[in-house]
């Protein structure tokens, strides 16, 4: 059985489409046959309402986990979306940060439940998921190192406009850091396009200027700027489910097969 491949969807910048990405991504792996985990580690919760579930949906939070060491599994609901799980989120993850600022080991708080997780997991069922994906909060502070410990790689999220690059040095200096200390095996995956608009030349111009100074770390699938994309989430469906047709659900879909097929975990369709 292949192992399961963790991945932090990770951005400190705020509407570069992470969210977004996180939940329709999952999707979208989950229909080409893999079962996902989707983890959502930011305290606004929108991947959790994105899935149509409540935030405080279970009795023991993500919080707990984080917090006060409580296990994992008690925190994992089903979506509507076959394949695919979720650790919801809620506001009182804004407070883990303080919370364990000065615990030992507070950066490695969720690798340590996930980890736990997983093992119980596969002795109960003789099964893992194949994918679990972490939707990280928009800041480079602990729930996102955490994330990064929990990982073995990081998709980075990068919206086509003008100042696309700004903080990315930043962000990747971060992920360096967290090789050097907590995570020797991170890799990342890629940088990713998002909200691209065909009929503006500045989204040409962009994407243009990141493939020169990234080079291959870019993905080639592009996400486009999509309407069904944003109705989504307000119906608390992946843009796969609400729209399978859109150009929006055929990119996810497209990024997905993209990155199955780096990793080698094809199964073909569901």
């Amino acid at each position: 059985m292949s192992k399961t491949r963790t991945i932090a969807i990770v951005n400190q910048k705020g509407g570069v489409g992470k969210t977004t990405t996180s939940i329709n991504l999952a999707a979208a792996l989950a229909k080409q046959g893999q079962t996902v985990l989707l983890i959502d580690l930011d305290p606004q919760g929108n991947a959790t309402t994105g899935l149509g579930r409540q935030r405080g949906a279970t009795n023991v939070t993500l919080y707990d986990v984080i917090v006060e060491g409580e296990a994992l599994a008690g925190t994992v609901v089903d979506t509507d979306v076959p394949g695919l799980t979720l650790v919801p989120s809620d506001m009182d993850m804004s407070g883990a940060e303080l919370a364990i600022g000065n615990e030992v080991g507070r950066t490695i708080r969720l690798k340590t439940a996930l980890a736990d997780y997983l093992e119980t997991l596969f002795e109960q069922t003789g099964s893992k998921p194949d994918y679990v994906l972490i939707d990280c909060p928009p800041a480079l502070g602990l729930l996102t190192v955490n994330a990064l410990s929990a990982a073995r790689s990081v998709l980075v999220p990068l919206q086509c406009e003008f100042y696309a690059l700004e903080g990315l040095s930043q962000l990747l200096k971060t992920i360096e850091v967290a090789k050097v200390s907590v995570n020797p095996d991170l890799v990342i995956d890629g940088v990713m396009l998002t909200m691209y608009d065909r009929r503006n030349r500045l989204s040409d111009n962009v994407a243009s200027d990141v493939r020169k100074h990234l080079g291959r770390a870019v993905l080639k699938t592009v996400i486009p700027r999509n309407v069904r994309i944003a109705e989504a989430p307000s119906f608390g469906q992946p843009v796969t489910d609400y729209d399978p047709t859109c150009k929006g659900a055929l990119a996810y879909t497209a990024l997905a097969k993209e990155l199955l097929n780096r990793h080698g975990k094809n199964k073909g369709e569901r």
